[in-house]
């Protein structure tokens, strides 16, 4: 069943036009209510927010959606998406809801979910819940109206549960790090779990204003990251976007390193810990990568022994091949990295914790870890589509497609894919030439412009 309003990750748009107005929004959580009563008396749902300013606006519409439908709301004010999947499980509530537009600019916003579980919810639940959505709500009496209060040390109780995650026999004293939170929701935790952790911590993108949140800073803009480890003399620089789900890192020389790198450094250190039956009860691990791997990783980890499985882009799809395989490690190119035992969703301070043991654990920099993986030039071009502009029967485009993989003669690969997001269509071709990558992308992208 096609969905209405949810996307690759929740519900998003421009703040002030449908769907993200206070009036839907209401709707939807009303909506929401309804379909967790119909299998909890009293359920309570936990919501947390990133720093845009519309976060107020849309955090009041929601909760007054969920107490009209008579359910009770535990609101944990600014908290990274991953701080609000681990506080669902651990508070045992019946639902996690994110507001937040992750790496979108400030005028954009969102609402996503998490299971009591604290995992993202299915296809199946999103759809009905576009089905209750179409329905007359049913207001509960003044009996039966929820209740709303606040748990003010969510925050706390979210940094204590990252560094838990970090060896218990290791310690960052000594070691000077960069962290960059792009003025978003893990401004006041991240440079906290480093700096308790030991760590001297220089923290930029920390400052947070409503309006300036992946304004020039973060994952989605490491320049920013890369300059301040260098005028820092720095060991590593940590970039997470607006809502810390996912992580760009920089070593001592300002070398930016990607999520498919990250990813096989993760493997790498597992296995040369002996932990190669943590990933699966077979004899041969696997991980989960997405249509947009790089080809160089999945080179390398097949000389590890390591399989790699290809998902759907967005991380919710990565999480269900892992559960489906029963793997534990899996991650995008961007940054969204999970690491199942550790957490139940991407987490980019706990990913960043797990690379910074393994650096410490080897005595190794972050390019001596990963000498054996150089990443094929990979150009994606987004381009923006018309309304209603139908790009999947583009005749052009498909033979433009076919002629550039012929070109590529098995030396790379093409994707074209609408972004779950926006209204855009991703042009994404690999190559080992960055000229041939760049040439073919731009010959695709100019069909559909």
């Amino acid at each position: 069943m096609s969905r209405k309003y949810f996307g690759t990750d929740g519900i998003r748009g421009t703040v002030g036009h449908a769907p993200i107005t206070p009036d839907f929004v209401l709707r939807l959580a009303h909506a929401v209510g309804r379909v967790l009563k119909r299998s909890e008396a009293r359920p309570t749902v936990l919501i947390g927010k990133d720093t845009r300013i519309s976060g107020y606006m849309l955090e009041s519409a929601l909760e007054s959606g969920f107490n009209s439908a008579g359910v009770d709301v535990v609101l944990l004010g600014p908290l990274p998406t991953p701080g609000v999947a681990y506080l669902t499980r651990a508070q045992r509530a019946s639902l996690g809801v994110v507001i937040s537009a992750s790496h979108n600019p400030f005028a954009d916003n969102g609402i996503k979910f998490f299971s009591a579980q604290g995992t993202k919810l299915s296809d199946a639940w999103e759809s009905e819940v576009e089905a209750a959505l179409e329905e007359a709500p049913v207001w509960a009496d003044s009996d039966n109206l929820g209740k709303t209060r606040r748990l003010d040390d969510a925050a706390g109780r979210y940094i204590e549960f990252c560094k838990s995650t970090f060896a218990h026999d290791l310690t960052l004293r000594g070691v000077k790090i960069v962290v960059d939170a792009a003025h978003g929701a893990a401004y006041h935790i991240a440079p906290m779990v480093f700096h308790e952790l030991g760590a001297e911590v220089v923290a930029i993108g920390c400052a947070p204003d409503g309006l300036n949140i992946n304004h020039e800073v973060g994952a989605t803009h490491p320049q920013a990251l890369v300059k301040a480890v260098k005028s820092s003399g720095a060991q590593f620089g940590i970039a997470l976007d607006g809502d810390a789900d996912r992580l760009q890192l920089v070593d001592a020389e300002g070398r930016l390193f990607n999520g498919d790198e990250i990813l096989y450094l993760m493997v790498k250190e597992r296995l040369s810990r002996g932990q190669s039956r943590s990933f699966a009860e077979e004899t041969v691990p696997g991980v989960v990568g997405t249509l947009m791997t790089n080809m160089a990783v999945e080179i390398a980890l097949k000389s590890l022994g390591v399989e790699l499985v290809r998902a759907k882009v967005g991380d919710r799809y990565v999480l269900e091949e892992l559960e489906k395989r029963g793997w534990v490690l899996g991650g995008e190119g961007s940054g969204h990295l999970l690491a199942l035992d550790k957490h139940t969703t991407g987490d980019g301070i706990i990913s960043a914790l797990q690379v910074l043991q393994a650096c410490l654990r080897s005595a190794q920099t972050l390019s001596q870890l990963l000498a054996e993986v150089t990443l094929f030039p990979q150009v994606l071009i987004n381009v923006r589509l018309r309304p209603h502009q139908d790009w999947q029967s583009n005749e052009q485009l498909a033979a433009t497609t076919r002629s550039v993989e012929e070109e590529l003669g098995g030396q790379g690969r093409v994707l074209i894919r609408a972004s779950g997001t926006e209204p855009l269509v991703r042009v994404m071709v690999e190559a080992r030439r960055a000229e041939q990558a760049q040439s073919c992308a731009e010959r695709i992208a100019a069909t559909l412009r």
